[in-house]
């Protein structure tokens, strides 16, 4: 424990500097203080020791020059017991406490300040002495947030002035992370101006999982320091603790219906969308999301893009006598939900419900973390460059824009090599009727796709004449891939069931045998200009 006595005070923001100088004066503490932070607290009416009476010199340069000097320095680093008698000698009374936050360097960034005001508004001092006093912490105290203030006016008032080792370790570490995050900003803006990308990471929070991908693995959950929104402020209202896997399939779940403008359903199994659907109804979404796979949709996680209502809750049937018929669904993802919809789904005491908005989800970089390595790119938010009808048959792009787009966004979700077939209902909405996922050759990911298209049009279909069915649906579909086509393989499969256009992004080498394979099976192909791997 320690008693602080004297205390240097000098901040950029001085938000809730004068109640935490109030509370000092109050525990007899003698505060020294520079420039505007000093006018501050005299205008407040508390007294102050002008800085450059410790250091014997004047704050000089229009501010460069205030706190670095051998007093001051000395005055946070000396050992209080072995360094006693010297310090003593040398004339240097201790500092028990620094409260310093520094230069608002990413506000001044974020305003679009030119090079110079930004170069001026690097903090030298400050970190020095937040460094010092952080580095010593045994005998003195760093305060760099002002969201401890609270905290340590508490502990002050409550121990007479005195602050715990632990108190003073935890700060010390907070102090040590500011000045990384703040030379890290620095850095990278540094290189920006020299049109260089550079990165330094910072996450915080640790949330503990009960395991990771696996029972024998340890999983953790941290939040990007600095952020304003990240998953990790999601709200979850109701049932079991999140997992990791569960964390993994939100995110995909998110991202499935973050783009979509009418109601959108998602429903998620091991990252891929085993349902899609976009609806003028949000139940109507639902029912056609849930049908896309309902067999894989068991135990799925299930993400809507506008507040849930109700009527589309009763949809799962969790309160039904015949256990039978309920609909169990791990996670439900929202950005809002009706007071009645959420009483409907806490019936599931073990159904995790999630607040966040999709919507808000937009990334500018993916990174892959691997051997003591990292893979950094802009995230994939380009749909297309073009449409191009480069066949005999023709589709009007125009009037299947929003399908063909709707098309697109489903597959750009889909493990590679990803295939997906997708088609407009009567109602008008849009539905994703089958997928081919992670399959190394493209081919069987185009069989895949087909195969639960057909499952999914057999279960729906309750006439005698099946096959012409599937030749009518199947012709209506669009089938959409994440790459080109290396042969006209592909092409030869889909035309056995009937599909009568397909939207690739183009540029094999093979590029004219596919098409030509396309007009002999009379089938219409659109090239994008953009391929969508995820893996």
């Amino acid at each position: 424990m320690i008693k602080i006595k004297r205390a240097l005070l000098s901040v950029s923001d001085k938000t809730g500097i004068v109640d935490l100088a109030k509370t000092l004066k109050e525990m007899n503490c003698e505060i020294i203080s520079t420039g505007g932070t000093k006018k501050v607290l005299e205008e407040a009416g508390i007294e102050v020791i002008e800085i450059s009476k410790v250091t014997g010199n004047p704050e000089a340069f229009g501010g460069r020059m205030k706190t670095i000097s051998f007093n001051i320095e000395s005055a946070l680093l000396y050992d209080r017991e072995k360094d006693a008698d010297e310090a003593e000698k040398l004339g240097i009374e201790p500092i028990d406490l620094v409260v310093c936050n520094l230069y608002p360097f990413s506000k001044v960034k974020a305003s679009g300040a030119d090079f110079e005001t930004l170069i001026e508004n690097i903090d030298i001092g400050g970190p020095t002495m937040v460094r010092a006093a952080a580095k010593n912490f045994k005998y003195v105290a760093t305060l760099t947030d002002v969201v401890d203030y609270p905290k340590i006016i508490s502990e002050l008032k409550e121990n007479d002035g005195v602050l715990s080792f632990e108190t003073r370790f935890e700060l010390m570490r907070k102090a040590f992370n500011h000045t990384a995050d703040y030379d890290a900003l620095i850095a990278t803006t540094m290189d920006e101006r020299a049109n260089e990308r550079s990165i330094r990471l910072h996450f915080s929070g640790g949330k503990k999982l009960r395991y990771g991908e696996n029972s024998h693995q340890e999983g953790h959950f941290y939040q990007e320091a600095g952020t304003t929104d990240s998953l990790y402020d999601m709200k979850v209202l109701h049932g079991k603790e999140i997992s990791y896997n569960n964390l993994n399939d939100i995110q995909g779940a998110i991202d499935s219906v973050k783009d979509l403008q009418r109601f959108a359903v998602g429903v998620i199994k091991h990252s891929n969308p085993c349902g899609l659907a976009e609806a003028d109804d949000q139940l109507t979404a639902l029912k056609h999301a849930w049908a896309g796979d309902p067999v894989s949709a068991f135990g799925s996680i299930i993400a809507f893009n506008k507040t849930l209502e109700l009527k589309t809750v009763e949809f799962f049937e969790l309160n039904n006598e015949d256990k039978s018929k309920r609909k169990f669904v791990e996670v439900i993802i929202a950005p809002g939900y009706s007071e009645e919809a959420l009483k409907y789904l806490e019936f599931h005491k073990n159904l995790r419900i999630v607040e966040f908005d999709p919507t808000i989800c937009q990334r500018k970089i993916d990174m892959k973390y691997l051997y003591n390595s990292l893979l950094v790119q802009d995230a994939d938010n380009l749909l297309y460059e073009k449409m191009e009808v480069v066949t005999e048959r023709k589709v009007d792009v125009e009037s299947k824009k929003q399908l063909i787009e709707f098309g697109l966004k489903a597959m750009r979700q889909v493990k590679s090599n990803s295939i997906v077939l997708v088609r407009e209902m009567k109602d008008g909405s849009n539905q994703l009727l089958g997928m081919g996922a992670g399959q190394p050759n493209r081919l069987i990911s185009t069989r895949l796709a087909i195969e639960k298209a057909t499952e999914n049009l057999t279960m729906e279909y309750d006439g005698e004449d099946i096959t012409s069915y599937y030749s009518k649906e199947f012709g209506k579909a669009i089938l959409v891939s994440d790459a080109f086509f290396p042969f006209p393989d592909n092409v030869v499969v889909a035309s056995q069931v009937g599909i009568k256009t397909i939207v690739q992004p183009g540029g094999s080498m093979r590029d004219k045998k596919v098409i030509g394979a396309c007009n002999e099976l009379d089938i219409a192909m659109v090239f994008t200009g953009i391929r969508h791997f995820k893996h």
